[in-house]
C-alpha cells in the first residue's frame, strides 16, 4: 500500500515555512507527523474521560479519524454520556474512570473533566500505563502540575495538553516570523480575552449547580485565569523562548454578582528579565474587542488570532486628514505648541496583511488531536509539547495566586524545568 501522510503533509507545505529546520525551530512538536504513516493497521485505542461540551467537541474530530478507535466513554452526568454515545455508539460506557483505566484494550485517555479532578485522574492514568491528553489547565495547583510533569518523565508515557494554538497554522507561521526577526526586537506582548455573558449553563435542578457550573466556583476552578489565560500566556514563552520572572495582578466581581465566587474581571502583568512585559486582561461583560494576542516589536506587530501582521512604516495619511493637518499647521504654526491636535499617537489605519493569505477556519484542535494519536502510535513524545503545556498552566496559576495575595510574585525556582533544551532537530518530511 502506498504510504500517505493524510492532509497534514499539505498542511505543513501550506504554512509556507521554508525548510525542515525552520519548521522545527518554530514548532518542534510537528516532528511527530513525520514518523507515522497511514497503513490501515495502526490505531490508537482511546478512552475519553469527561464527555461534556468540550469532550463532545473532541469526539467530533476523533470519530472521523481512521487511526482512532474510541473504545470507552466515562462521565458521572448521564445526559452528557448519552449525547456522547450518539457520536461513538460502539464505545463502552463507564461511570467510574478507574474502571475505564482497568480496561487493557485502551492505549490512551483524553481527560476533559473539571479542573479540580485532573490531577487524580491523570496520575492514575499514568499508573495504569495509559498515555494522556489532559485539557488545560492541567492542574489545580502548581505542585499538581509539577508532579504530573514529573510522572510523565518518569514513565516515558506520552503527555499532551489542550494547547491547540501549538498546532494552529496561524500561530505556527506567526512564531516563525517572530523568530526570524521580521518584527524586530519584541518589546511587549498584550493578550486579552473578552466576552459578554454570564458563563452559566442551564441546570435542571439546584443540586446540580456546582456540578454543571463548576467553572464559577473556586472549589473546582480558578475562573478566567485557568479557563482562558492558560491559552494566551503560552504565547509569551513560545515567542520569547524564556519565562517571565515576576507577575502581579488584580481581579474582582464587577458585573455578574449572581452567587459565583470566581472573578469576572481580571488583569495580570508578567515581567521578563529584560523588562519586557506581557499582559493578560479579561472582562466578561463586554465583548467589543474580543480576543487577541498582540506581539509587538520595534518594526511591526503580529496578531496571531486574526492571522495578520502590521509593519510600523505605514502609508501617508488619507487626503482629508492631510488637508486638515496642513490647515492646522498654517493656522497655528506661529503659536508655541508642541504639535497639532493630530499629533497624539492614536491607532493608525494600517489594515495589515494576512499571514497565510486568508484566515484559516481551524483553530488547531483537530491537528492537536491528530498529533496526539500519531505520538501514541509511534510511542514518541514530540519535543517541548509537554513543557509548553506545563508552563502555560503554571503561569496562569501563578497569576491567579498573585491576584489572590495582592502582591508581586516571583516564579518559584523549584518549579522550573529544563525548558530551552527541549528542542528537537530531527528532520521532517515536507
Amino acid at each position: 500500500m502506498k504510504q500517505d501522510f493524510i492532509s497534514r503533509r499539505d498542511f505543513l507545505k501550506n504554512i509556507g515555512i521554508v525548510g525542515a529546520s525552520a519548521v522545527l525551530a518554530a514548532s518542534p512538536w510537528l516532528s511527530t507527523f513525520s514518523e507515522v504513516t497511514l497503513t490501515g493497521k495502526e490505531k490508537c485505542r482511546l478512552g475519553v474521560i469527561g464527555v461534556g461540551s468540550r469532550g463532545q467537541f473532541h469526539l467530533g474530530f476523533l470519530s472521523k479519524n481512521p487511526k482512532v478507535e474510541v473504545v470507552a466513554l466515562c462521565d458521572i452526568y448521564p445526559p452528557s454520556i448519552e449525547e456522547a454515545h450518539k457520536i461513538v455508539p460502539k464505545a463502552k460506557l463507564y461511570g467510574d474512570y478507574r474502571k475505564l483505566l482497568d480496561n487493557k484494550d485502551i492505549d490512551a485517555v483524553l481527560v476533559a473533566t473539571p479542573l479540580n479532578t485532573h490531577y487524580k485522574i491523570v496520575m492514575d492514568a499514568f499508573d495504569a500505563g495509559k498515555h494522556v491528553l489532559c485539557e488545560k489547565c492541567i492542574g489545580y495547583t502548581i505542585e499538581e502540575c509539577y508532579n504530573m510533569y514529573k510522572r510523565h518523565k518518569e514513565t516515558g508515557l506520552i503527555f499532551f495538553t489542550g494547547q491547540q494554538r501549538l498546532f494552529d497554522p496561524r500561530y505556527i507561521k506567526a512564531m516563525e516570523l517572530v523568530h526570524r526577526g521580521m518584527f524586530g526586537e519584541i518589546n511587549a506582548i498584550r493578550t486579552f480575552w473578552n466576552r459578554n455573558g454570564d458563563w452559566r449553563r442551564p441546570v435542571p435542578s439546584p443540586e446540580l449547580e456546582h456540578l454543571i457550573n463548576w467553572r464559577l466556583y473556586r472549589a473546582s476552578s480558578k475562573g478566567l485565569m485557568t479557563e482562558l489565560a492558560c491559552h494566551q500566556l503560552q504565547i509569551g514563552s513560545w515567542a520569547l523562548h524564556k519565562l517571565p520572572e515576576k507577575v502581579m495582578g488584580h481581579g474582582a466581581i464587577t458585573f455578574w454578582k449572581d452567587g459565583r465566587d470566581v472573578y469576572d474581571n481580571i488583569s495580570c502583568i508578567y515581567v521578563f528579565d529584560n523588562g519586557v512585559k506581557m499582559t493578560f486582561d479579561s472582562v466578561i461583560s463586554n465583548k467589543f474587542y474580543g480576543l487577541e494576542e498582540q506581539i509587538m516589536g520595534n518594526l511591526g506587530t503580529v496578531e496571531p488570532e486574526h492571522g495578520k501582521y502590521y509593519f510600523e512604516n505605514t502609508p501617508p495619511a488619507p487626503g482629508f486628514l492631510q488637508m486638515v493637518n496642513e490647515f492646522e499647521n498654517r493656522l497655528f504654526g506661529s503659536l508655541p505648541f508642541a504639535g497639532t491636535s493630530w499629533a497624539p499617537e492614536t491607532a493608525n489605519e494600517n489594515k495589515g496583511e494576512y499571514i497565510l493569505g486568508e484566515r484559516p477556519q481551524s483553530d488547531g484542535t483537530s491537528l492537536l488531536l491528530e498529533g496526539f494519536v500519531e505520538a501514541v502510535i509511534a510511542r514518541r513524545q514530540p519535543a517541548r509539547i509537554a513543557e509548553e503545556g506545563y508552563y502555560a498552566s503554571v503561569l496562569c496559576l501563578l497569576g491567579h495566586q498573585a491576584i489572590e495575595e495582592g502582591r508581586v510574585l516571583t516564579f518559584p525556582d523549584e518549579y522550573k524545568i529544563d525548558y530551552l533544551n527541549h528542542h528537537n532537530h530531527a528532520s521532517i518530511g515536507i
